[in-house]
């Protein structure tokens, strides 16, 4: 049996598993430290010790895990900037830029200007290559234009860009 990883090896384990934001990390190190608070406590209880003295406020925990959050930022093994950069890469081939930036907000981020340039740009173009692998055929109906449409819209494409695409490949399969 291997023994319990404290807070910071568990942590250290899960950056190197992969990037997470702040919030993230602060959400997944308040469950692990109260459910070791609780562990204690039930120990403690068990054996007969008195369970007041032994048990951990939430105040401390909190405490607790916004040092090892500093300390982890401090150290560069948590960095926000890698993981938005992390999540932008990870989801730019398949979503578009509404559900990035909505993706980051829920982790307390925003795109940085040069990250948010960059996605704008290569929004038409990502929207068109998402369509051609989903789809595939130019839509020929309204009924299966409008059925693309709202998958590109269910991926974060602007509508702008939608109708781009469509208009596009629509124009491309009456000419071809």
């Amino acid at each position: 049996m291997r023994p319990r990883l404290s807070l910071k090896g568990r942590a250290l384990q899960w950056l190197a598993q992969r990037e997470h934001s702040r919030l993230e990390m602060r959400r997944k190190l308040m469950r692990q430290a109260r459910a070791e608070a609780q562990a204690k406590t039930l120990l403690a209880a068990t054996r007969g010790e008195s369970v007041d003295t032994q048990a951990p406020t939430q105040e401390s925990l909190v405490n607790e895990v916004e040092a090892l959050l500093d300390w982890l930022q401090a150290q560069r093994y948590l960095s926000e900037e890698r993981f938005a950069e992390s999540r932008v890469h990870a989801r730019v081939s398949r979503f578009g830029n509404l559900r990035i930036r909505q993706e980051l907000q829920q982790h307390g981020l925003s795109l940085t200007p040069e990250m948010a340039s960059d996605l704008r740009q290569s929004e038409r173009d990502r929207a068109s290559e998402v369509r051609q692998r989903k789809f595939g055929d130019s839509p020929v109906t309204a009924s299966e234009r409008a059925r693309q449409a709202r998958f590109l819209a269910g991926r974060g494409f602007s509508a702008e860009v939608i109708w781009q695409v469509l208009r596009e490949v629509t124009a491309s399969g009456v000419d071809g």
